[in-house]
């Protein structure tokens, strides 16, 4: 990836990001952008989302980022749900249960088996 594809990347997502803040700043809305991934011919960008609550207006985002970044064309946006922040949280509830099954659970003796004799 070149150095201004890398740099369109960041600047795309900060400027989202802004957007998204200051329309969504007083609502139960929670819109992360995780990441972007434009192409090589800045036509076209991956914008990668985690959204808890409604929606954002994709069309009406990307003419604000038309306002305030100058860009000869810029990219048409393809969101695509970034699942990693909900899996992370169902990974981190299923350990949780986990813990607590084990603190409920009582602790067995050792069978005569298990015993180590030591020298």
């Amino acid at each position: 990836m070149s150095n201004r594809t890398l740099r369109v990347n960041e600047l795309i997502q900060r400027e989202m990001s802004s957007i998204l803040r200051k329309r969504y700043q007083a609502e139960s809305l929670a819109i992360t952008i995780a990441s972007i991934e434009v192409a090589p011919d800045l036509l076209e960008a991956k914008v990668y989302v985690s959204v808890l609550g409604d929606e954002a207006e994709a069309q009406e985002i990307r003419f604000e980022l038309v306002r305030t970044i100058v860009l000869k064309h810029m990219p048409k946006f393809t969101y695509e749900l970034d699942v990693s922040t909900a899996r992370g949280n169902r990974i981190l509830g299923i350990l949780d249960e986990i813990e607590a099954k084990e603190k409920t659970k009582p602790s067995a003796p050792p069978e005569a088996g298990d015993k180590k004799e030591s020298v």
